[in-house]
């Protein structure tokens, strides 16, 4: 909770009506979290929108020159686009892919999210030196006037491979990351409405709460393995379609959405799998918030933590310490050789679950104390964070500048020589002893190009230990909103920190409180927060006219707060309030 603001050198509480109207939320307490300590050590948080840029810098460098590199090429093969287009290897010298292999060879989600991670951290990818990335980006789209599905793929083929669940469906949710990054750009727009009325087609064969391993979309049918099931699939399938809905206010796409999400809402085991399911978290609280729904926020997010129990037995978020470094918040197996934690997983985790407390402000503290450790244990993907002993490639440090993360991180090396290792940094071409000899690297693009998703959310303010988490970054084609900044203090003493409250003067709205501690702040600020609590600040225009519409607080028309709090259902008055009050626009 924000207790007291100095804005330029005098104190501000709240106005006497406003202090009198507070009624700070309840805070939910999730179990995996609070094993995570509040201050983990040892502490070290990079800057991650640098980390970010210079990724990228390197990674789409066509003229870099020396062992591995350049790690971009041109791609001229036209199966699915006349454009032209480009591919990033998977990992470090991986021999499967390049120019000289196999130029159309490459995955969306390792490119894909590299546009995307780079646009989020304010990198233009429609003119970089030349070459427009997001065009580029659309090669992936299989369209059925070309024999295609209308899907993107994960590879550059009219006949997207379709035997995984979550390879089918998060390409075509980056598409949507990329759609509202550049509006209107391409056909990109045209692109994801298309994908979602494919994807669609999923809605009835997995409302049935039947768990699948892909879907065949020639002979209309879910496919089942023999070997694994993707129940996350249904949290895909609901995000896309909500998107659709949100972009193109069409009744068909919120209505799929609404059925996805009733049958992941009454599902008894965990079903995550692999990257899915956090975007089912945050858009169960959307949905409460927007539809007057009433999903279950908190069953879901334990299912995100505490280890899936269905389909992917021990798949959650890790708790714990290896090796004397803290390792909490990190995304993947908690089981596998005593833990095994995944960038890419990581990255995603941050990036989905950062909106999540604008729609339920009583996360916020979960969410800021989760993001505190992930932050700062996702260093140790990275070649610097750890000695040469705990990692397989440290002599490729200096080459990649350490923007390029190892794949992953095992609480104990699997290699002979890593058997002492605690961490070890690596990754499953060399850690994981894949079983080819001409693997060169466990240094990953496939998990590195994710980290602009985590750095779009997270930033470094004047005490290093607090985060300035934005939760609107990646809230992707939200409401109208105004900027939307998460706060947790994790000491066990209040502590001040200083802000930017921007060039002109703002009130600042404590969603979290329910009031506005400040009003006419600008430029430097100062806020005092309270032990272990966290605020959430929305930056509202000066004097702007604050009106109540059920249980929700307008400023000049705009929603600041949900405050669904613990009693809005489905068919409650103030749902019904809550679906007459939010229509779909495009976000700003």
């Amino acid at each position: 909770m924000l207790t007291t603001g100095v804005i330029a050198g005098a104190l501000l509480m709240p106005t006497v009506k406003d202090a009198q109207a507070a009624e700070a939320s309840p805070q939910i307490r999730i179990g995996r979290i609070e094993q995570m300590p509040n201050l983990p050590q040892p502490f070290k948080m990079r800057d991650w929108k640098q980390v970010a840029r210079d990724y990228d810098a390197l990674v789409f460098d066509r003229s870099a020159r020396g062992r591995f590199l350049p790690l971009i090429w041109e791609d001229r093969t036209h199966a699915t686009s006349d454009l032209d287009g480009f591919g990033l290897y998977t990992a470090v010298g991986d021999p499967r892919q390049g120019p000289a292999v196999n130029p159309g060879q490459h995955e969306a989600i390792n490119c894909l999210a590299a546009v995307v991670g780079a646009s989020l951290v304010g990198i233009d990818k429609r003119k970089q030196g030349g070459h427009d990335y997001v065009r580029m980006c659309e090669r992936y789209f299989s369209p059925k006037d070309r024999g295609g599905l209308d899907l993107f793929g994960n590879t550059i083929s009219l006949s997207p491979g379709t035997g995984s669940m979550w390879y089918l469906l998060f390409p075509n949710m980056l598409a949507f990351f990329l759609a509202d990054c550049y509006p209107d750009h391409g056909r990109l727009e045209e692109y994801v409405r298309r994908s979602a009325n494919s994807i669609a087609e999923l809605v009835p064969a997995l409302e049935t709460g039947q768990w699948y391993t892909g879907y065949d979309f020639v002979r209309h049918e879910p496919v089942f393995n023999g070997r694994w099931r993707e129940g996350d699939a249904i949290a895909g399938v609901a995000w896309i379609e909500y998107m659709a809905w949100a972009r193109f206010g069409e009744r068909k796409y919120v209505d799929a959405a609404r059925r996805a999400m009733d049958a992941l809402d009454d599902f008894d085991l965990s079903p995550f799998y692999e990257v899915l399911l956090p975007y089912g978290v945050t858009l169960a609280a959307r949905m409460n918030a927007e539809q007057g729904c009433d999903y279950d926020v908190t069953q879901l997010l334990d299912w995100c933590l505490d280890g899936s129990t269905a389909c992917r037995p021990g798949w959650g978020v890790i708790v714990g310490n290896w090796g004397g470094y803290d390792v909490s918040g990190l995304h993947g197996s908690i089981i596998d050789g005593g833990g095994y934690a995944f960038a890419m997983n990581t990255f995603g985790l941050a990036a989905a679950l950062a909106p999540l407390p604008r729609y339920d402000v009583r996360y916020a503290r979960a969410i800021g104390k989760l993001l505190l450790s992930a932050a700062n244990a996702a260093r140790l993907f990275y070649p610097d964070a750890l000695p040469p002993q705990n990692q397989t490639c440290y002599e490729q440090r200096e080459l990649f500048r350490n923007v390029i993360a190892y794949e992953g991180l095992r609480r104990v090396g699997l290699r002979p020589q890593d058997a002492n290792a605690t961490p070890c940094a690596c990754g499953d071409p060399l850690g994981g002893r894949w079983g080819r000899q001409d693997y060169a690297s466990d240094l990953s693009l496939y998990g590195s190009s994710h980290v602009g998703l985590m750095a779009a959310v997270i930033d470094r303010i004047s005490d290093e230990r607090i985060l300035q988490v934005n939760c609107l970054k990646t809230d992707f084609f939200h409401e109208a909103a105004y900027p939307t900044f998460l706060y947790y203090n994790p000491y066990n003493q209040a502590k001040e920190i200083h802000i930017d409250a921007g060039g002109r003067p703002a009130d600042l709205y404590d969603a979290a409180q329910h009031a506005f501690v400040a009003r006419r702040a600008m430029g430097k600020t100062s806020l005092q927060l309270a032990p272990d609590s966290a605020t959430l600040i929305v930056l509202t225009p000066a004097g702007g006219r604050a009106t109540r519409d059920g249980r929700q607080l307008l400023v000049d028309g705009i929603v600041v707060d949900c405050d669904i709090g613990e009693s809005a259902t489905s068919s409650s008055p103030n749902a019904q309030a809550t679906r007459q009050l939010w229509k779909p626009v495009r976000a700003m």
